[in-house]
């Protein structure tokens, strides 16, 4: 029994019986990649002529750009129609006019301004709501000719519209409080002669985002007091506190768009909205500035409007003293808004022009994509604004010199 004790002690370990005794010892992964087999080194594929055709061909802007043609009157103003859909379903649609056919952004101002923009978390009204005119406005020879409408607070409007594409939310994300200071940064970086300014309105705010409007406007006169501002606001659900707020903040031009006549107002316009409470805002920026401000609107026409309605719409922003008003096609933005009424023609939007201005109205913008901030009116207005700062000038001057001569 001690031997066999022993011998049990001391035997070398017994290795346990295995179906794989022909595995290697060492281990791995079952999915390891197998070693690089060693390759000749190959010379590149000679060019082919098809490449070089390629390469060399047109560029994309060839394929977007369309050569323009001369059309008759006649034809020029037809509504053309088309038969769209799957057979046995299809439905006739009503072609886009070709007045109201813009070329597609293709300038590399356009992509400098939109990088600068982005660079900054900027947003603008001209990207938001689709604006026809980008292309326009943002393809300038140089900055200083270009325009974009900066859209503060934000992407996301509180309120529903049912001719706008703007992003809504009961609950939009918070104010960005840098948000004035890379504003005013990038504009006096642009050195921008006339800039607008814009937002969505935030009823979710206590005072509606009147003081982060106010607090942008000063401190973009701070960096650049030569500058003109136009600041195009809601109507802060009627507060006119709010109002006098951002009237008194230092800005040249007060603008808030009625959008449509009374009577549309209700089924074009968020419910919160009222063409009476437009108008009190209007004429609250007028009397708080003592007459200073330049007040401006802008209607839009082929929503369903008559021409008594509109008429009348007129008269009423008399009243209150409006300077400015613009007219502009409504462009269904998507499927999702409301419809097209009707496309009105070039002349019958030359036609409310002269009439606007038999009314008294200051300046008048009118033409099927003139939009509230189209840079041909902020050129006019521009010049109305430096030639009141001249006359101010001199009367200050005269006054002073009869003050010296009386003594």
């Amino acid at each position: 029994m001690k031997a066999s004790r022993f011998r049990c002690l001391n035997a070398p370990a017994v290795v346990p019986r295995t179906s794989h005794a022909s595995l290697p010892s060492s281990r791995a992964f079952a999915t390891a990649a197998p070693e690089p087999l060693a390759t000749e080194h190959k010379p590149p594929r000679p060019r082919t002529t098809f490449q070089d055709r390629l390469n060399n061909g047109p560029a994309l802007s060839s394929f977007i750009t369309t050569p323009p043609t001369s059309l008759p009157a006649s034809e020029a103003l037809e509504l053309r129609t088309a038969l769209v859909g799957p057979a046995g379903r299809k439905k006739e649609i009503t072609r886009l006019p070709e007045w109201l056919k813009t070329p597609i952004p293709d300038n590399s101002n356009f992509k400098k301004i939109k990088a600068d923009l982005r660079g900054l978390n900027l947003h603008t009204v001209c990207e938001e709501a689709r604006c026809p005119n980008i292309s326009d406005c943002w393809g300038g020879n140089d900055k200083a000719a270009a325009t974009a409408t900066i859209m503060l607070m934000g992407d996301t409007c509180t309120r529903g519209c049912r001719f706008c594409s703007v992003k809504t939310s009961r609950a939009p994300p918070p104010l960005d409080p840098h948000e004035p200071e890379h504003t005013a940064e990038a504009l006096s970086r642009w050195g921008l002669g006339y800039v607008v300014l814009t937002s969505v309105d935030r009823d979710d705010l206590a005072d509606g985002g009147a003081s982060h409007f106010a607090e942008t406007i000063m401190k973009i006169k701070q960096k650049a007091p030569n500058m003109l501002v136009e600041a195009l606001t809601g109507d802060y659900a009627g507060d006119l506190e709010m109002v006098e707020r951002v009237a008194q903040s230092g800005l040249d031009v007060y603008a808030h768009n009625v959008e449509t006549v009374e009577e549309l107002t209700p089924t074009v316009r968020d419910r919160r909205a009222g063409f009476r409470q437009s108008l009190r805002v209007l004429d609250r920026a007028k009397k708080v500035s003592e007459g200073r401000l330049i007040t401006k609107t802008s209607i839009m026409l082929g929503l369903g409007e008559t021409e008594e309605q509109l008429w009348e719409a007129l008269r009423e922003l008399r009243k209150v003293d409006v300077d400015v008003v613009t007219f502009g096609q409504y462009m269904r933005p998507t499927k999702r808004h409301m419809k097209v009424y009707e496309y009105v023609t070039p002349a019958t939007f030359e036609l409310w022009r002269q009439r606007a201005l038999d009314m008294g109205f200051l300046y008048c913008a009118s033409g099927p994509l003139v939009r509230s901030s189209y840079k041909a009116g902020e050129a006019f207005i521009e010049n109305v604004l430096k030639k009141r700062a001249i006359q101010s000038a001199t009367a200050v001057v005269d006054a002073r010199v009869n003050v010296t001569d009386s003594i």
